[in-house]
């Protein structure tokens, strides 16, 4: 978050908010960046989140920050994610990648059936959940008292850390009026197998590995249907009637790691400050603070970290709102909600190029944090719900009076 930037602005007031709590979530994120930065290079040579700064995202709570209240998680409002990978992605976008993906499965979990939530949660209630929501990647088919699953996912991002996975899955039926069903299976990790396949050049901290599934049974209450996380009630709102668990999961995918984008330019745009405020020019001892090129830099990518910061909040803000008056999103607003995702981190990665561009070859040493936050800026850009050709044709569908192509909304 940018210095002197508030963080609570713009979270919702009242007793549902949590303020204290929020704010309480904030401060230990805030107090993790400095440990954090300094294991960034490390977190990369591992290709995977250090023991220790698991340990410190679970002593923190950060992990839990969207689980219900009744299993003790923080049950915060869908803001927090954004807030929270922002502040750690200015220290490491792995760990605020997998810190956002990790906790928003606490998140879905909660609208699943309770025999679910409570089969997960009753053994250990910090277990953390992996995932893969890439649907054409499985098969299920339906068997007696649930489904059959096979299939092999790409980028189960901290899979390694997790107890169980959460994999999207296309429904088989010999029936074609059936139609195609989307649905999201939870399997425990003796179900799957993880394949070693990491070796990246951007987010190399995540060990976002493929995992394998080879015929296993999914009982039907460790599932959920895509159509019942649209908005409004879902399987678990029974035991968790919070307005978090009514949220349409898809339509807000982007947000889920939107922050660390944010985070990750911030850091970028505070670390070129820093430098070319005392830093002098190779060729003519100019000081580069008094380029009027570099005044206009930094004020430009400035604006569109800013920019970004508002669009994703406001987004998430007004969900909960809708959310709290049990109002469900329509598809035009849902299909602007990932066009504003998408087009909220292209912000982003425009201002790291930009910083990077500025920067000269001092950029391109590895002993430097730029060359970081440059490969991180674009492999964040390059997940599926950042590419804004995708989420603006099917905004522009829609806008037209076309048919939504996006079969998760």
């Amino acid at each position: 978050m940018a210095p002197g930037q508030d963080p609570s602005v713009g979270q919702p007031a009242g007793p549902e908010s949590g303020e204290r709590a929020y704010a309480a979530m904030i401060a230990k994120a805030r107090a993790l960046v400095p440990r954090l930065r300094e294991r960034a290079t490390r977190t990369e040579e591992l290709r995977y989140l250090p023991p220790e700064t698991e340990r410190d995202l679970h002593d923190a709570g950060l992990f839990r920050m969207l689980q219900p209240k009744r299993i003790g998680g923080a049950e915060l409002d869908y803001v927090a994610l954004i807030d929270c990978a922002d502040l750690l992605g200015q220290a490491d976008a792995s760990a605020a990648w997998n810190l956002a993906n990790l906790a928003s499965h606490h998140w879905m979990l909660g609208m699943f059936e309770q025999e679910a939530q409570d089969l997960v949660w009753g053994r250990d209630p910090d277990t953390l959940i992996a995932s893969s929501f890439i649907f054409p990647a499985g098969r299920a088919t339906r068997v007696q008292g649930g489904y059959q699953l096979h299939g092999s996912w790409p980028f189960s991002s901290g899979v390694a850390s997790c107890e169980w996975n959460m994999l999207a899955s296309v429904v088989s039926s010999d029936d074609e009026a059936d139609g195609i069903e989307y649905r999201i299976f939870l399997l425990p990790k003796h179900d799957y197998k993880v394949l070693d396949t990491w070796n990246v050049s951007g987010l190399r901290g995540t060990g976002s590995c493929d995992v394998e599934v080879r015929e296993a049974f999914v009982a039907d209450h460790m599932t959920v249907a895509v159509g019942e996380l649209a908005g409004g009630r879902t399987p678990g709102s029974k035991v968790n009637p919070n307005p978090l668990y009514a949220l349409p999961v898809f339509s807000l995918f982007p947000y889920v790691l939107s922050g660390v984008a944010l985070g990750n330019a911030q850091a970028c745009l505070n670390d070129y400050i820093e430098v070319v405020r005392h830093r002098i020019s190779t060729y003519n001892r100019a000081k580069l603070s008094d380029f009027q090129s570099t005044q206009i830099k930094i004020a430009e990518a400035s604006a569109k970290i800013d920019a970004a910061r508002r669009i994703m909040r406001s987004a998430c803000i007004d969900a909960m709102e809708d959310a709290r008056r049990s109002h469900i999103p329509d598809m035009a607003t849902k299909t602007r909600y990932r066009r504003d995702g998408a087009f909220s981190v292209n912000l982003c990665t425009d201002a790291v190029s930009m910083l990077f561009s500025a920067s000269g070859a001092r950029g391109l040493f590895t002993a430097g944090v730029l060359q970081r936050q440059f490969r991180d800026a674009h492999a964040i850009n390059s997940h599926l719900a950042f590419n804004f050709d995708a989420a603006g044709t099917n905004y522009g569908r829609v806008a037209l009076g076309l048919p939504s192509e996006n079969l998760t909304l």
